[in-house]
Order: structure tokens, then C-alpha cells, then sequence
């Protein structure tokens, strides 16, 4: 399969090495876990009103959606260094905007993968409106936009550092 920078996500070797962990852990002992506790609950009666069962039933369906998450996204992923402080926006980098040139309105996110960022953090993916725009871009230089209105964005490059610095 050939790979675009549309279906890539871009991800250092501990972001790699955490998400593979975390696969291995599902596929493997979480497993075994939840089947014995399908089985426990099986074993308990009727099925239809039995809470324990529908309730392992629906976390296993959960996490096995976790499962083809991973698998996809590890399948895609382009393993490489965190990017350089450059002060050049790229994946991996935090970002801070002003809207419209506004310094009272500005905006924090990483321009990355959410499976690489704690909760705390906004994130935009390098392919959203925003993320193309100012992908490459420099401090100090303006970028441009469409909302999913129609109309046009702009943002002014106020800081870029790496991910984690």
C-alpha cells in the first residue's frame, strides 16, 4: 500500500513504542482477562437479564474497537525523531495562533495525533484546514483557511517549540 501524508500519522519512537505496549496488552492478558470474565458470567444463568455478562460483552466490544484503532494507526505510522526547535511548524511541534492577527486571541494546540497527546492539550490534525495552512509556516508569518461555513480564517505564527520541550 502507498502511503500519502494524508493516511500517515507521524509518531517519535516512544509514541510508538507506548501505543505498540498498549496493543500487546490488549491483544495478550486483557484477553484472556475479559473471556474469563465473559465465561464467569456466563456460567451465572440466563443470559438475558444477567448485568455481569452484558456488562463484559460491552467492555469487550470496546476495547476491541481499541484494538483495530491501534492496528490501524500503528500499521500507518511513519516512525522518526521529534521534530528540531526550529521554529518552523511541523507534526509534533505546539503551536501557538493569533487569530486574525489578535494577540488577546490566541489559541495553544499540538499539530499532531491525539493517540500521541495527553487529555490537557487541544490537537489538530496536519490534515484539518487549520493544520495544512500552517504547516511549514514560520514564526511571524500569517495563514489563511477555510471554515467549515465557507468563510476564511486567518492566524499569525506566535511561538513553535517540540512536543514535550
Amino acid at each position: 500500500m502507498t502511503q500519502t501524508s494524508e493516511n500517515v500519522t507521524w509518531l517519535t519512537q516512544s509514541g510508538y513504542d507506548q501505543l505498540k505496549a498498549e496493543l500487546e496488552h490488549l491483544t495478550g492478558p486483557w484477553r484472556i482477562e475479559i473471556a474469563q470474565k465473559i465465561e464467569a458470567a456466563r456460567e451465572e444463568g440466563d443470559l438475558k437479564e444477567n448485568a455481569g455478562y452484558h456488562a463484559a460483552k460491552e467492555e469487550q466490544g470496546k476495547y476491541e474497537l481499541r484494538i483495530r484503532q491501534l492496528t490501524q494507526l500503528l500499521e500507518r505510522a511513519k516512525v522518526g525523531e521529534a521534530p528540531a526547535d526550529s521554529g518552523v511548524v511541523a507534526p509534533g511541534m505546539v503551536v501557538t495562533v493569533a487569530f486574525d492577527g489578535d494577540l488577546d486571541d490566541t489559541m495553544i494546540f499540538l499539530l499532531g495525533s491525539r493517540e500521541v497527546a495527553g487529555d490537557d492539550m487541544d490537537i489538530y490534525s496536519p490534515q484539518s484546514p487549520l493544520g495544512r495552512a500552517i504547516d511549514g509556516k514560520k514564526i511571524g508569518e500569517d495563514a489563511s483557511y477555510e471554515l467549515p461555513n465557507g468563510k476564511q480564517a486567518s492566524v499569525k505564527i506566535i511561538e513553535v517549540k517540540p512536543y514535550g520541550a
